[in-house]
């Protein structure tokens, strides 16, 4: 558990210091937004899987034994 805490906090700064260095990670070129009048809506089909492939490659190596 106290590995599990201690990568997801790396992760969690990691991001932190790429938003800070200006890299977008919410307007990647497969996100959609809509905007028609006063309805806007925004759809991170791109960040999404990205963050899935992320993730899931995390989990993989952290729990193999």
């Amino acid at each position: 558990m106290g590995r599990l805490l201690i990568i997801l906090g790396l992760v969690i700064a990691a991001v932190g210091l790429l938003i800070s260095l200006g890299v977008p990670l919410g307007r990647l070129p497969g996100d959609f937004t809509v905007r028609r009048g006063n309805f806007s809506f925004y759809f991170p089909l791109a960040t999404s899987i990205l963050a899935s492939i992320i993730l899931t490659l995390l989990l993989m190596f952290l729990t193999r034994r």
